[in-house]
């Protein structure tokens, strides 16, 4: 959008839930209890399946009807405790943290917070976190016994502010995609130009000992081949990759999959493989599946992965084939 940024005044700051008020008509009222959240979300259109928590809401709603109009630097500030595992409660109200966000030209540049430093506390929503993840939640904090036991010797009061360079440099250059401010996405052939074709190499396979690996039973239930005909599987190329914002396992992948529009699909698999091991590789995906919302985006798909147990630790692996199969290509 063509809109005129002013960095010259204070930036505005906005308590959560005040903006929810402001953009979406709901009253901070309604998110004293999960019922009254959930009808909230209902009467804004929003899909409720799968909320469990007030926090999470709170942050959907925030992110469908407050971010797009964030245009002007602006400051979201108490972030519910739920959502923020690290972060220190506010004094006067234990439902909030002392967390901001900085929003630019609808972006989030910034996240800071006080960190928790009470390890009583840091156990306590550690444990509630754990719980939230065995509920089917991938996105919650995991348990982590060596911090809070770390945090018993004592840290004074602390915090933290990251800066999205990258995004703030894209508003100051005025670029519409990230793409044009980073360096490296930019070191390629110049137009005509072809580098030279490199025989596609086995990968050296890792020594394995498999009387220490552990694989799920196979299913004693058959699928008819009808049943089995009707799932689309496809040769994808990985065009772009990235980490989810806010996610520790999600990776969005863009793929050609033959059909001329690239195809977006979430994949949790952040835990085994960063975002650039994966660009240019020839995957397998499932491609007939409904979208499915995750962290606000839709997920066209599911990228094909195996996994197997190993001396107690899961192990995973994405199916990647050569490179001379073509996009779109479909597997029988």
């Amino acid at each position: 959008d063509d809109e005129e940024i002013d960095f010259s005044k204070p930036f505005r700051r906005l308590p959560m839930l005040q903006g929810i008020e402001e953009y979406a008509g709901v009253k901070p009222e309604a998110f004293k209890s999960l019922d009254s959240a959930l009808e909230a979300m209902k009467s804004l259109g929003l899909d409720t399946e799968g909320e469990t928590m007030v926090g999470g809401i709170i942050e959907k709603i925030h992110e469908r009807f407050v971010q797009p109009r964030l245009v002007q630097p602006t400051f979201i500030t108490d972030f519910p405790t739920e959502n923020s595992p690290l972060a220190k409660m506010r004094a006067d109200d234990p439902s909030l943290t002392r967390r901001f966000e900085l929003y630019i030209a609808k972006q989030e540049c910034g996240n800071a917070f006080s960190e928790i430093n009470d390890p009583i506390d840091q156990k306590e929503r550690f444990i509630l976190q754990a719980q939230q993840r065995a509920a089917g939640d991938d996105e919650a904090h995991p348990m982590d016994e060596d911090y809070i036991r770390a945090l018993e010797y004592g840290m004074p009061p602390c915090g933290g502010f990251g800066m999205g360079i990258d995004r703030l440099v894209m508003i100051l250059l005025n670029q519409k995609s990230i793409r044009d401010v980073l360096l490296f996405p930019q070191m390629k052939p110049e137009a005509g130009e072809k580098g030279p074709e490199l025989p596609f190499a086995e990968p050296e396979p890792a020594e394995i000992d498999f009387s220490k690996v552990r694989t799920e039973p196979l299913f004693e239930d058959l699928v008819d081949f009808e049943t089995f005909s009707r799932s689309d599987f496809r040769a994808v190329k990985v065009l772009e990759c990235e980490a989810v914002k806010k996610s520790k396992k999600l990776l969005k992948f863009l793929l050609d999959d033959g059909s001329g529009t690239p195809r977006t699909i979430l994949s949790g698999i952040h835990p085994f493989y960063e975002p650039e091991e994966l660009v240019g590789k020839t995957l397998i995906a499932i491609t007939n599946l409904p979208p499915r919302a995750m962290m606000g985006i839709d997920s066209c798909g599911m990228i094909i992965s195996a996994v197997h147990e190993e001396e107690g630790e899961e192990k995973l692996h994405v199916l990647m084939v050569d490179p001379r199969i073509p996009a779109g290509a479909k597997l029988y």
